[in-house]
């Protein structure tokens, strides 16, 4: 009895070392290191540099902002702006991603606005962009199941020809979820056009990733699953871009899922609650700093001459613009209408919510008639 399958499982195991095209001094990997990659041209490279110079100014701003208590909480990606940047520029526009709680630098580089991406955090709307104008779903605080969500899309898409990718991000954390079992393994089941991204910043919260699997790398789990998967320096974004390119042309040509897993890491605290001085040492985060992503591409591109000092103090310039319009935003009052509550619950509202919507605009009307009416209103 012979089994009709439609593909071969990959079998091969990713690689121990993690795949680079620039070393932490900026120089160009070639060989067996590179991973059969390539280097992406200059003025590709020279746009990942952009990015991420306006990806990292935004964050420090952003985490000034919620120390000020402007924002009620927010999941810096300091030093992961790599990984961020590196993969969800290698989609196109039509393409869909789902990002985590902590990937708003790539919903910045998507073209959401800062106020519509911060919303959320500030606790003005659940979500607070248009999901399918830059089809991005929204952030997602479950951890994995965004995934899901990635994989049904993209299963649906592959059903009616479109030829449509899905992106989506993980934490090393979420792969201890079963959400992502479930999504890697119909991923590849239904080989849809799905690539994962597991951002491996080497703590779930307080808990390191030496708790969390005994796996060699994270990209070891794809073989299970029998997809492609490729271990990646997550601080090279020129090996980010060029990997998940790949794996996304793959996914558009019908060759299936793949797992990318970049190894990081979160220079900041988890949220503004996390005291990181409890689970990690100083010594480490300083390491790390030292392996800083922006500052790698930085030193390739002056080596090539592909930016002077003119260039760099444009894009600076372009990165304060943009937090000096964040400081702006979040700084404004919020202008909020509790009727709002009863908006996008259901597309025709169920009788009950109607009249609940109009016991309280009625109330709110008798609120604004006793302000409006002063003291003499109030004592009556």
């Amino acid at each position: 009895m012979s089994l009709n399958v439609e593909h071969q499982p990959t079998r091969a195991l990713p690689s121990e070392k993690p795949i680079r095209l620039l070393d932490n001094a900026g120089h160009a990997v070639r060989g067996a290191a590179a991973g059969g990659f390539e280097l992406p041209a200059l003025d590709v490279l020279l746009e990942l540099y952009r990015r991420m110079v306006v990806a990292r100014r935004f964050d420090v701003q952003v985490t000034a902002l919620t120390k000020q208590g402007r924002l009620a909480t927010y999941p810096s990606a300091y030093g992961q702006e790599a990984c961020e940047i590196g993969a969800v520029s290698a989609i196109e526009a039509h393409d869909w991603f789902f990002p985590t709680y902590r990937d708003s630098i790539a919903l910045l580089t998507r073209g959401i606005r800062p106020g519509d991406i911060l919303a959320s955090f500030r606790g003005d709307w659940h979500n607070g962009y248009d999901q399918h104008a830059h089809r991005c779903a929204s952030q997602a605080t479950p951890l994995a199941t965004q995934a899901l969500h990635a994989v049904g899309l993209a299963h649906a898409a592959r059903l009616r020809n479109d030829p449509l990718v899905t992106l989506t991000y993980l934490g090393d954390g979420a792969t201890s979820e079963g959400d992502a079992h479930e999504a890697f393994n119909f991923a590849a089941v239904w080989q849809t056009p799905t690539v994962f991204l597991i951002q491996n910043n080497q703590f779930a919260i307080s808990t390191p990733i030496a708790r969390q699997s005994r796996a060699a790398t994270l990209a070891d789990k794809a073989v299970g699953y029998g997809m492609p998967g490729y271990h990646v320096d997550g601080n090279d974004v020129a090996a980010m871009y060029a990997v998940t390119r790949a794996a996304v042309e793959r996914a558009r040509a019908g060759g299936g899922p793949t797992l990318i897993e970049g190894l990081t890491y979160r220079v900041e605290a988890h949220t503004n609650s996390d005291d990181p001085t409890r689970y990690r040492q100083a010594r480490d985060v300083e390491h790390w700093k030292r392996r800083d992503p922006i500052e790698r591409l930085e030193k390739y591109l002056v080596s090539e001459g592909a930016l002077a000092d003119e260039m760099r103090a444009e894009i600076a310039d372009a990165a304060e613009s943009v937090a000096e319009h964040t400081r702006d935003v979040m700084t404004a009052d919020a202008e909020l209408d509790p009727l709002e509550l009863f908006d996008h619950v259901y597309s025709r509202p169920r009788a009950a919510l109607l009249e609940q919507r109009a016991r309280l605009e009625a109330e709110l009307a008798d609120t604004a008639e006793l302000h409006s009416a002063g003291p003499a209103g109030a004592a009556r």
